[in-house]
């Protein structure tokens, strides 16, 4: 099979382009043509992935607004209205002042005045993402749920045969609607972390496709705070350090990325270079099991810490004994009455399964954490490190994601 080869330029690089009726890859080479190549992109029809990112819009109050016709085109938040509520999630009327999601509820009353409180309803909601899930499941099984609104399918081989995964995200798109009558926002790919970026492109209601002959450009403009697994924290370093854009992200090294994000630099290093190979997992494993409590005031005496703590490790035992999970890693979340956050975690020999093992590990860790003058308004711990994955004990500062009491 004849296999042709070109040099172009585009955006001041240089590219070898290498193709035949099977396959293309792309060598990006140095502006000097004398180095190594810097990127590889390969990809054929045959083993292209189709990846697509359903994610539901302003899923909870959308349900909301649809089941009450009085709340349609107000703005409307979900949560709790009380002194410590937290927007769960806002409609688009209410995002329009500002409002968004893990709010106080009195900010957002204070964005918006004319914001209406509705209560959360998992149970209804819980419901409606089986129905959308049915919909998934008529095109593939290959289906990774992130959470109650969004999943990543992989369509790559379909039930139905269809050739262009984003006729598949059309005809689902348009099947939510006209069964659950709702909008969800979809976005097709070949990989998970495009697609998750083309679904939030054009919300509400949006489709948008990332081809691979275009992804280097889009990557290059792409907002630094955009990419998967930048938080704040990451973001102020990411900033730090000059980064802005995709286009600076992939001008750092490998190494540099790693010294200074460790495990994740890999993985920022791959994303700029639009490569992520991670598959779209249809059984996912749990790898942590946590809970947090906010409370209706703030705490401000440690002796009031301690006891909160104690009442959360007793919920932390009920969870992990109903999930069956095991694992070494204990992680504190405090958050201050100021809204900023700090966790802690720490890494031991044994399972953390009993009030004897986790309580004085607990301890340490808040003994670890600022109290000074400093109200605390919500504690969460969670386990996480199956005893297979490390044994190694390690303190580590980073952010994890804690599932409210219920």
């Amino acid at each position: 099979m004849p296999v042709l080869f070109t040099i172009y330029g585009l955006n001041h690089y240089y590219f070898l382009s290498m193709h035949s009726a099977e396959e293309r890859f792309f060598v990006l080479l140095q502006p000097d043509f004398l180095s190594f190549p810097l990127i590889k992109i390969s990809y054929s029809r045959d083993n292209l992935r189709k990846i697509i990112h359903i994610d539901m819009d302003a899923f909870f109050a959308s349900v909301e607004q649809r089941d009450n016709p009085v709340l349609r085109g107000k703005p409307i938040a979900v949560g709790f209205d009380g002194p410590r509520g937290v927007v769960s999630t806002a409609s688009y009327e209410a995002r329009r002042f500002g409002v968004h999601s893990a709010m106080s509820i009195a900010k957002a009353k204070q964005m918006c005045r004319d914001l209406i409180i509705v209560p959360s309803r998992f149970e209804v909601y819980k419901d409606v993402s089986k129905q959308i899930h049915g919909i998934f499941h008529r095109y593939t099984d290959i289906i990774e749920p992130i959470s109650l609104d969004e999943a990543f399918l992989d369509v790559t081989e379909n039930k139905k045969g269809i050739e262009l995964a984003v006729d598949i995200a059309r005809e689902i798109k348009a099947a939510i609607k006209e069964e659950t009558d709702l909008t969800a926002s979809a976005g097709v790919s070949y990989n998970k972390f495009l697609a998750k970026i083309a679904s939030d492109y054009r919300k509400p209601d949006g489709l948008f496709t990332i081809h691979p002959d275009r992804a280097l450009d889009f990557i290059a403009n792409l907002p630094i705070e955009d990419f998967w697994g930048v938080g704040p924290k990451t973001l102020q370093t990411m900033h730090r350090i000059g980064i802005f854009n995709g286009r600076q992200l992939r001008e750092c090294s490998l190494k540099h990325l790693t010294e200074v994000f460790g495990k994740a630099g890999p993985m920022f290093h791959d994303f700029a270079r639009g490569i992520d190979n991670r598959p779209v997992e249809s059984i996912r494993i749990r790898k942590s099991v946590g809970c947090e409590q906010t409370f209706l005031e703030d705490l401000t005496l440690k002796s009031a810490v301690i006891i909160e703590l104690y009442h959360t490790v007793q919920e932390l035992i009920r969870r992990l004994e109903k999930s069956g999970f095991r694992g070494k890693t204990l992680t504190l979340k405090v958050k201050y009455a100021d809204f900023t956050s700090v966790t802690r975690s720490m890494t031991v020999n044994r399972i953390l399964s009993t009030k004897d093992i986790i309580l004085p590990v607990a301890k340490r860790l808040m003994n670890e954490v600022d109290l000074t003058g400093k109200g605390i308004r919500l504690i969460g711990l969670s386990v996480s490190n199956p005893p297979e994955e490390s044994n190694t004990p390690q303190w580590v500062e980073g952010e994890l994601d804690f599932k409210p009491w219920e």
